[in-house]
């Protein structure tokens, strides 16, 4: 039990250590690569016949661009 409660403090102490250095740093989170902007894809589902649940959410976003106030 020993070991347990002395491993959880010391993990504890390292995340702790880590926020606030990320508090300190007052930096945004940012991928190292780039991510699919790098490859030159513009969206996550480059396909050119998406699933139908796919299609459904592309329709709602649509109807819900042509309805919004402003």
């Amino acid at each position: 039990m020993e070991v347990f409660l002395l491993t959880f403090a010391v993990l504890l102490i390292v995340v702790l250590a880590m926020a606030v250095g990320y508090i300190v740093q007052r930096k945004t989170i940012a991928g190292s690569c780039g991510g699919l902007d790098a490859l030159g894809i513009e969206k996550a589902c480059d396909c050119e016949n998406p699933c139908e649940k796919r299609q459904e959410r592309m329709r709602k976003e649509k109807s819900w661009q042509e309805n919004k106030i402003i």
